[in-house]
Formats: structure tokens, sequence, C-alpha cells
């Protein structure tokens, strides 16, 4: 595997700003632990102003009050609510829309992602790398399943997605101003960070860490949520599931002519083929590759359909403890100018009142 040489240009200074994205869903019993570990942490770490960036994606437990009464009383937090669950990968790209750090750290909620590796991240950060990942070099509680159909799909995205795609790697990993502004201008409907990030390019390291159980709760990532993921992984970076689709026609179609040149040679020698069997497996096996050539491409063409309406990734209801009005965030392409004009200085002032800190009278 050929990877690209890049010239590195070592930060001298720590990040002026560092950013900390997290993505919550239905995690209440985790948000304690993960409150007491990230203020003890940041105690201690060396860095300038430091933001805690929490996207709550429609929790439907008491994620949202915990996160509020947390951004009450510290400063350093600031809560955006999503209108409904728009699913992990939407939450994570509107987080990092959102972060106006130096350097910016994605990491899960529910501890898995130990904040205590940032420091390293940091470091290499400091050396000139414009991506560093955190890579697991033990998934402790695990079961064999979960690490088997990890191991396999990681293999699988590079053969699909990109060949310098990481394996072992989760969303965790510091990002650099420079790297984001080129992944914020990727606004494709259906995301898989990971691979935009390979795509993307820029110098990366790893940083490994034993990834811990989870402090609390259970995994909202279900196997059929993680096959979902996958199969969105692949169909939307690789046409490969279409060539494979193709390949499976030409080889339907030269059996059908060897199992013709059969029924003739057995015709020719006056021995006739009975014909039933033969033809009812022919029959199967070209309409099974057919309607499966067909819901394959039907894939393609529904996220084409998906892809041109233009709809936002993803819908601010508000914020909490932050200066900025609730909005919906829309595509670069979608987004209205606004002017100083009378005309529109009605829907400025309702936009403005729209915005409430948590606790006030809705």
């Amino acid at each position: 595997m050929n990877q690209t040489r890049h010239l590195l240009s070592p930060r001298p200074l720590l990040p002026r700003r560092l950013s900390i994205v997290i993505p919550v869903f239905n995690e209440a019993a985790a948000l304690p632990e993960l409150r007491t570990r990230l203020t003890g942490f940041l105690e201690t770490i060396e860095c300038g102003e430091v933001e805690l960036l929490f996207v709550n994606d429609g929790s439907a437990d008491a994620s949202l009050e915990i996160l509020g009464e947390w951004a009450n009383t510290d400063p350093r937090v600031n809560v955006l609510c999503l209108a409904r669950n728009f699913g992990h990968q939407a939450a994570v790209t509107a987080g990092l829309d959102e972060a106006n750090g130096d350097a910016v750290i994605v990491m899960d909620a529910d501890l898995q992602d130990p904040p205590e590796v940032i420091p390293r991240m940091i470091d290499k950060y400091r050396e000139g790398y414009d991506v560093v990942y955190g890579r697991r070099s033990s998934r402790t509680g695990e079961t064999r399943f979960k690490r088997f159909t990890a191991w396999a799909f990681y293999r699988c995205m590079r053969t699909l997605v990109h060949r310098d795609l990481p394996a072992d790697v989760g969303d965790f990993r510091l990002i650099s101003r420079e790297c984001l502004d080129a992944l914020k201008s990727m606004r494709e409907t259906h995301r898989f960070l990971r691979g935009m990030l390979a795509w993307v390019g820029f110098p990366q390291a790893a940083v490994e860490f034993e990834r811990a159980p989870r402090c609390a709760g259970r995994t909202n990532y279900s196997v059929r949520k993680m096959a979902a993921f996958a199969w969105t992984a692949a169909i939307s970076f690789s046409p490969i599931p279409l060539r494979v689709s193709l390949i499976a026609g030409v080889g339907l179609a030269l059996f059908g002519v060897g199992d013709g040149v059969y029924a003739i040679v057995r015709q020719l020698q006056n021995r006739t083929v009975p014909g039933w069997t033969s033809i009812m497996v022919m029959l199967c096996l070209i309409g099974g590759g057919v309607l499966l050539s067909i819901g394959i491409l039907g894939e393609y063409v529904g996220r084409i359909f998906e892809e041109v309406k233009g709809r936002p990734l993803y819908v601010v209801s508000r914020r909490l403890h932050s200066e900025k009005g609730a909005q919906p965030v829309a595509r670069p392409a979608l987004m209205l100018s606004v002017d100083d004009s009378p005309s529109r200085g009605a829907a400025a002032t309702a936009t403005a009142t729209g915005e409430r800190r948590f606790g006030a009278a809705s």
C-alpha cells in the first residue's frame, strides 16, 4: 500500500482553543460519570481555552436535563439540541460544524474513549499531524462475535471505501482546523466520517489505547444498526457492489452458455435432456441474479434521490448556554444571506426571540 508522504510542519504552541465534541443519545446513565472524569481531566490539561460541545441527538431519556444543568453551572459547556434523532454521523457533523477550536476532539459519551488519551493526541498535533486517531489495542468486555465483526468490518471497508482507512479505529480522534475546514466542504447526506477523513488526506497518525467497557448503560448500536452502518459506508463510498452484480451477471451468462452447449451436445447424441430440472435451475439463478442487481442499483438510485433533494443534514432546535439563536443548519448551497433591510427586520427579531437558555419558560 502506497501512502502519501507529507512534510510535517511542527506547531510549537498548544492549541489556543480546544473543542471537544461529544454526541449524546440516551446516555443519562453515563453522563454523571462522564462529568466527573471530564471535570477532573480539564483541571490537569495544559491547553488554552477548552470548549465542551455536546450534541443531543434526540435523546428520549433524561440526557437533555442533565446536560442542561451542567451547561448552567459550567461556562465551558455548550449543548446543541437536534430537533430529532438524525443519527450518530449527523450528530458528530453538527458538533464539527459548531466547533471553533484550533483543534477538535471527537469522542463518545460512554467513556470507552478515555479523555486521558487526549494529551498524547495533542503531542502528535504539535509534531505537525492534522488527524490523530485513537487505535484500539484491546477491546475489554466485548464478546468474540463483536470483536470478529469489528475486525471484518475494517478489513472490508479498506477494500470498499479507501485503501488508507485505518483499521481498528472509531470516531475518537483529533482534527486540526485546516483538515476540518476541508471536511466541512463535504456535505453528502449519507456520511461515513472515518472514510471521509481518510479521503481528504492530510498527515495522519495513530495513538494506541486500551478500550474500556462502557462506564454505564447499554450500547445503542444493535447488530442491525451496525450492519446498516456498514452498508451505508460501502454504498456511499464505492461502486464495487455494482461491479459485483455485473460480475455475477457475467458468471450467470457463462453458466447459461455452458448449460446450452451441454444440452445441444446431448441432443446431437440423441440423448434428450429431460429439461424440467435444468430449466428451473436456470430460471432461479437468472431471476435471482436480475433481482439482486436491480436491488443494488436501486440502493444507489435511492441515495441519488435523497442527495438531490438538498435537505439539511440536521436541524438544530435550540442551543443551551450559547449566544446564538436556534436555527436550522443547512448545506452551504441552501443558506440564505441576511441583510439589514426593514423587510427582514421582523424575521430577525422573531429568530432572536426564539433563543432560550435551558430552564426558561417555553
